[in-house]
């Protein structure tokens, strides 16, 4: 096998590529911070049971593992870092007001989460720490409204679903909470005829809700449908209430269709509240995903509300335009008197100067050398 192979799923980030990657890395980052939001950078691996307290098995299976040579210990190299940003607010920074918390970097899946997705994706999200009010939803929500208008994504959809509801049936059902994991899956594919097969000895009420559920999807208006629909319970009234009331507070200059998936419960045992996927044209899965994960810090010992959203940066960047070309000087290679400093000046001024090395050509995916430096009535000046 040539040594030049990569792993499958694994993939070199060509220099157009990559640069528009790290451009949309530094303006996120950058509205980031206008919200307020700090940069915080976690290690790609650690002990493996910090990175997985509390998660679902689905990420301990796309974990890579390995042993620490100084301790003996297992490691695992990063799958998801929201665990590592919760440890840090609970850990290092032991803060008592809200905190919030920006990152982006590289996590590694064992196995690709779709059929063409890489396998190490370029992680960047936000999360607030210390308010478990709606307000710090909607601030999630709008900066990641304002991260896809930052992409240059136009037309975005809001899918907005609440853990409680489910959870909330389950409760009602000793048979149906034992099933968790399997009406997770069923309620993930909308599998009805699979949902009715399992809940067939549930409890009459528990199992008219689950069929329900993968029906539950479409227009805002499906919350009405929903308190039609579902159990009486108080933590159901509630989770609709909240899905009703962060609609209405949003504000009505944001271009955004909203919709709403009672079904779409990926992460239900890592959320605990609202969540929600933004999809854009071009891509068939959510281009990002996030919501309330109020008990997630419990693991390191400090109970502390929760919410963000995080997404790939190298998938979004992929549903972007090509990049331009950059307009360059192109400038000889010599020692003459004049030259090197013309160079320097005309770099501190912002310009790309590239030059010539003796004996070989340029060829540049990035640069569009529209001008160059010569030397011409005893001065080195630019021109086309």
């Amino acid at each position: 096998m040539p040594n030049w192979l990569l792993p499958e799923n694994i993939a070199d980030v060509l220099p157009s590529e990559a640069r528009k990657i790290e451009e949309l890395r530094r303006c996120l980052l950058d509205r980031f911070r206008l919200y307020g939001y700090e940069l915080v950078m976690p290690p790609l691996l650690e002990y493996l049971e910090s990175l997985l307290c509390g998660v679902a098995e689905d990420l301990d299976l796309r974990t890579f593992k390995l042993v620490d040579q100084l301790s003996g210990r297992t490691l695992g190299l990063r799958a998801d870092m929201t665990m590592q940003i919760a440890r840090i607010d609970a850990h290092l920074l032991n803060r008592s007001s809200v905190t919030r918390l920006c990152y982006a970097g590289s996590v590694l899946h064992t196995r690709p989460l779709g059929l063409h997705a890489t396998r190490e994706p370029l992680q960047i999200g936000a999360e607030i720490y210390g308010h478990a009010g709606l307000e710090a939803d909607l601030e999630i929500l709008e900066l990641l409204l304002a991260s896809m208008s930052v992409s240059g994504m136009k037309k975005v959809r809001l899918d907005l679903c609440h853990v409680g509801i489910l959870r909330a049936v389950l409760a009602q059902d000793p048979a149906a909470k034992q099933n968790e994991l399997a009406l997770y899956s069923l309620l993930e594919a909308k599998d009805v005829a699979g949902l009715k097969e399992v809940a067939k000895n549930f409890q009459p009420q528990t199992r008219e809700a689950l069929v329900a559920l993968p029906s539950l999807y479409g227009a805002v208006d499906v919350l009405a449908q929903a308190r039609q629909i579902l159990p009486k319970l108080d933590e159901i009234q509630i989770a609709l209430d909240e899905l009703d009331c962060l609609i209405s507070m949003m504000p009505a200059e944001v271009d955004v269709e909203i919709t709403v998936d009672l079904a779409d419960l990926r992460g239900l045992h890592y959320h605990s509240g609202v969540t929600f996927a933004a999809y854009v044209d071009g891509l068939s899965n959510a281009v990002a995903r996030g919501g309330r994960y109020d008990h997630v810090a419990e693991f390191f010992g400090r109970a502390r509300a929760a919410t963000g959203f995080s997404l790939d940066l190298r998938e979004l960047t992929g549903l972007m335009p090509t990049a331009k070309r950059r307009s360059a000087i192109m400038a000889p290679w010599g020692m003459e008197e004049g030259l090197h400093e013309k160079i320097s000046e005309l770099r501190a001024q912002g310009e790309i100067v590239i030059q010539h090395l003796p004996g070989h050509e340029n060829e540049l995916d990035e640069f569009d050398c529209d001008r160059q430096i010569i030397f011409e009535q005893g001065n080195w000046i630019v021109k086309q």
